[in-house]
């Protein structure tokens, strides 16, 4: 049996690896980093992963970054509950494609939301910022659309990897202007995200208030 060890912060991008391992019951360690002190940049944790981000998830001894691909690689794993569709079906292809929508399309639009002037330079960065809200609302939309056939997930019936990845994204827009809960096909999915078990065992571990 594997062992596991992730390195994470609260509300950050690997809650979702976190959400993901709850709700998979996969045994692991959870270390804590301070991103304020900054612990993610310390020459120990360079080592495991040299970009300096969270999160890392160390299995048995090998550390693997990137939280779509952690979760993609979790979900994987042998488990009584199954994230993701059959090998080489459509629906695995269209598991890609959320995967892409989420890594392409809304995770560099909330990084420039969250950090302007890192993107374009503190004389840009009002412009950057409604850019990205733009690009994040638009995002938005098309999700709303696309749940408004009655679907109960991203991909139909059957909850997938996709899910979490995506609803953590949702949780990064709750104090913007324009949240994505507060669109109605996507408020309805998230309520049922949220119902789920792990997500209030995760809530508990990573001490999260907002969002919940």
């Amino acid at each position: 049996m594997s062992t596991y060890q992730l390195y994470f912060s609260p509300g950050s991008a690997s809650l979702v690896v976190h959400w993901v391992l709850l709700e998979l019951a996969v045994e692991h360690e959870l270390i804590r980093l301070d991103l304020n002190a900054g612990e993610h940049k310390r020459p120990e944790y360079l080592k495991l992963n040299p970009a300096g981000l969270v999160p890392t998830l160390v299995q048995d001894g090998v550390a693997i970054t990137e939280a779509a691909a952690i979760v993609m690689h979790l979900a994987d794993q042998p488990s009584t509950l199954a994230l993701t569709p059959p090998m080489a079906s459509i629906e695995r292809a269209f598991y890609y494609q959320w995967f892409g929508f989420c890594t392409n399309t809304l995770q560099p639009a909330f990084r420039t939301w969250f950090y302007p002037a890192e993107v374009a330079g503190e004389a840009a960065s009002d412009n950057a910022k409604a850019l990205a809200r733009a690009k994040i609302e638009a995002a938005w939309a098309r999700v709303d659309a696309h749940l408004s056939d009655g679907r109960s997930y991203l991909l139909g019936e059957k909850i997938t990897a996709v899910d979490f990845m995506i609803t953590m994204l949702m949780r990064w827009s709750r104090n913007m202007p324009a949240p994505a809960h507060s669109l109605p096909n996507i408020a309805s999915y998230v309520a049922r995200m949220k119902a789920r078990p792990s997500f209030k065992r995760l809530y508990e571990r990573e001490e999260l208030t907002e969002w919940a």
